[in-house]
């Protein structure tokens, strides 16, 4: 299926689904949906992060800290959250990602989205779907640090990774 294709929940502010629509559709029109984001840690901590490939309808060729996408039409978080883990890093048998937060991103140019924020633990070997990621490593969370300010990344895995950050530190 072409991913344009795929029916999504279309969500009220108060994050209530209002509609259904095709992901292409959504996307033309701004409406607002709901996506997970999953920081992928290797058995020694350090964290997934890849370049996206130039074909992605949303922020191409950026650099992102976190797996995840869209939730389908009538999907969980949680259950979405595990499908597009296992589907980014190309690997089956993962443990069930742990969810720590849900906000709402907007960037006040038609991006807005219900954003669910998880974090696993994947010590299998990765294989990242070549449709979707162009380059991937894991780097210790120093590096991914230093990196922020020399790569461009994703604005909302960005606002998502500073909030897990903020969340972290509230703990």
């Amino acid at each position: 299926m072409n991913p344009a294709d795929e029916i999504l929940d279309v969500v009220d502010e108060n994050d209530q689904v209002v509609a259904q629509a095709p992901r292409g559709e959504v996307y033309a029109r701004g409406l607002r949906h709901r996506c997970t984001f999953i920081l992928a840690r290797d058995a020694d901590g350090r964290i997934f992060v890849h370049r996206r490939t130039a074909t992605k309808l949303v922020y191409p060729s950026l650099y992102d800290m976190f797996v995840g996408g869209v939730v389908g039409a009538g999907e969980s978080y949680d259950e979405a959250a595990l499908r597009e883990a296992e589907e980014e890093l190309g690997v089956s048998g993962l443990p069930r990602p742990e969810y720590r937060f849900t906000f709402l991103y907007d960037d006040g140019a038609g991006h807005s989205w219900w954003s669910a924020v998880y974090e696993v633990r994947c010590d299998l070997p990765v294989q990242p779907q070549v449709e979707e990621v162009q380059w991937h490593a894991f780097l210790p969370e120093d590096e991914v640090e230093r990196r922020l300010t020399q790569w461009e990344w994703t604005p909302d895995g960005l606002a998502a990774y500073e909030r897990l950050r903020a969340f972290r530190a509230a703990r």
